[in-house]
């Protein structure tokens, strides 16, 4: 059986070279993390902390949690962390963090929302038939008994704001909303709801069952196309510049035409 997750099926999507590198021949990254995933991270486990906090019946004041994130960073942070953009440097990021805990808990205290569980492992079932499953961790589950229905938190600490369309085809809490029919029943809605921290924004989207249906087929096919490949050419792209195993990639060794190394 196979067990596979968004970010291993979002990997061959991008670029089959890194896929193999990480998932298949399981070659040591050239660094460990980036500055955009430890301010993901940071902020991720703040808020984990927050809502943990908050069911225990205790509400951390805004001082008390801006405290946990400090120390959570600077506990996390490597001397070597890889800083793509140039023209800024940690402090930047750290600041941000502070930022995007600061406006969310002033939007959203007292965090009384119906909060069940937080970073939930959840495994999903595409079809009775098939070996593979999927496994992903929900940033946040809700149950809002005023609507009867079940809520699929995701924190979001990227720049930019996609499109409408992207939420509404988005791949990842849609398979969680699976996820949770399976385990808590059908008949129950599910609300997909993204945090994007840098605009202090909120966007919910839903699924038909019809759509769910679809996308368990569509992925159920994506998983046997990776099962079948045999080759694993890299390709060429923006993510290039974050990619953890540049050392290796044969892009990167023999110069491309057109293309720059920016870390030269």
């Amino acid at each position: 059986m196979g067990i596979y997750s968004h970010s291993r099926l979002s990997s061959f999507e991008q670029c089959k070279q890194k896929y193999k590198f990480r998932y298949i021949d399981k070659i040591k990254p050239d660094f460990k993390q980036s500055i955009e995933s430890h301010l993901g991270s940071s902020v991720h486990d703040t808020f984990e902390w927050l809502y943990n906090e908050v069911l225990r019946n205790k509400l951390p004041a805004l001082d008390e949690t801006l405290e946990f994130y400090i120390n959570r960073w600077q506990k996390g942070l490597d001397e070597n962390i890889k800083i793509v953009k140039e023209e800024l440097t940690s402090q930047d990021y750290f600041e941000k963090g502070i930022k995007f805990v600061a406006d969310y808990y002033m939007k959203n205290t007292p965090f009384k929302d119906g909060t069940l569980e937080l970073e939930k492992r959840i495994y999903i079932q595409l079809s009775p038939d098939s070996p593979h499953k999927l496994v992903g961790y929900i940033d946040r589950l809700v149950y809002n008994k005023e609507k009867k229905q079940y809520e699929i938190h995701d924190y979001k600490t990227a720049n930019f704001l996609p499109a409408k369309e992207k939420f509404e085809q988005d791949r990842q809490l849609a398979l969680y909303a699976i996820g949770i029919k399976q385990l808590h029943g059908q008949h129950h809605p599910v609300l997909l709801t993204w945090h994007y921290l840098s605009y202090n924004m909120r966007i919910d989207s839903r699924r038909t069952d019809e759509q769910l249906d679809k996308l368990k087929k569509d992925t159920l096919k994506l998983i046997n196309e990776i099962e079948q490949t045999t080759e694993f050419p890299p390709t060429e792209s923006i993510l290039c510049n974050w990619c953890e195993y540049k050392s290796s990639c044969p892009l990167f060794k023999v110069k491309v035409k057109g293309f720059t190394d920016p870390f030269e």
